[in-house]
């Protein structure tokens, strides 16, 4: 009992000790606590704040001694998010991030390749054969998705020279046409369930909007073709509250109104702005591509 009541006396000169310090050093002491508080601060919200890091190399010696850059929409303005300069085949870029979102690598104005900027180690490779883009989760399911989409391309492109060789070989024409065309009509079958069931499976990610602008930004007009009538109709709020995808859409119904003649007959309403040098190559074309010197 004795123990206890000597440490209650103890902590209670303490305490006076440290009320009654001199003003000038409690004024310093205050101080000092402002500003470990805002340090405390600045350092809680830099953790919380996201990064991106890319690694690339390239085998394309048009590119060695070149600077790349990433470039992605923000308020419908094309801007430069971040540059560097390709060593020695080598290239790395690096910041923070304030939302994960689209972008395209870019040399000059020429775009190479489309890219999810999101939070991890991002890897590019880049060669004469291939370009791909991997580390993170929505970019490996986006190079999975181009990769396919490539062998539908590749697929597509070998009809014409096919074409080329049978009429050579001396096959009629029409036997050539109806031919191919049987087998041109099957390959875009396929391409457009992959292209509606990707859009669909990344409807709440920036990858169902990022290829729904693919399939739209090859029309002169916004339209409503059977495709993307479905998406439509399988939609979710967030994927058609996007800003992209809500002003196309509505556009493309009062053009439809207007053909219809349930409104007065005006020119067709312009697709909503996509910024000429991020235009994405037609899914009919590789989604990605080399520069050459």
């Amino acid at each position: 009992m004795r123990k206890c009541f000597k440490m209650r006396k103890y902590i209670s000169v303490f305490r006076y000790k440290v009320v009654h310090l001199p003003m000038k050093f409690e004024c310093s002491h205050i101080f000092m606590n402002k500003i470990l508080y805002a340090f405390a601060v600045i350092a809680a919200f830099t953790s919380c704040a996201s990064s991106y890091h890319v690694q690339g190399s390239s085998s394309v010696s048009a590119l060695d001694g070149n600077m790349l850059y990433l470039k992605a929409v923000k308020g419908g303005e094309v801007k430069n998010i971040d540059s560097c300069d390709v060593v020695h085949g080598e290239f790395h870029f690096a910041g923070l991030l304030d939302t994960v979102r689209m972008a395209n690598l870019f040399m000059d104005d020429e775009s190479i390749m489309p890219i999810v900027l999101e939070e991890g180690e991002i890897t590019i490779k880049i060669d004469d054969a291939m370009q791909s883009v991997g580390g993170t989760p929505l970019n490996d399911s986006l190079y999975k998705f181009i990769d396919k989409h490539n062998q539908l391309s590749n697929r597509m492109n070998e009809l014409s020279h096919r074409q080329s060789q049978m009429l050579l070989d001396g096959i009629d024409e029409d036997v050539i046409n109806q031919k191919l065309s049987v087998e041109a009509a099957q390959i875009a079958q396929e391409e457009d369930a992959l292209v509606t069931k990707f859009i669909v499976d990344n409807f709440d990610n920036v990858l169902g909007p990022g290829v729904f602008m693919m399939i739209t930004s090859q029309y002169r007009y916004p339209i409503l073709t059977p495709q993307i009538e479905d998406i439509m109709s399988k939609a979710t709020r967030k994927f058609k509250e996007d800003s992209y995808v809500k002003d196309y859409y509505k556009t493309a119904q009062e053009n439809e109104a207007r053909m219809n003649g349930l409104e007065e007959v005006a020119e067709p309403q312009p697709r909503p702005s996509v910024p000429d040098t991020l235009a994405t190559p037609q899914l009919s074309a590789p989604l990605t591509n080399v520069p050459q010197q």
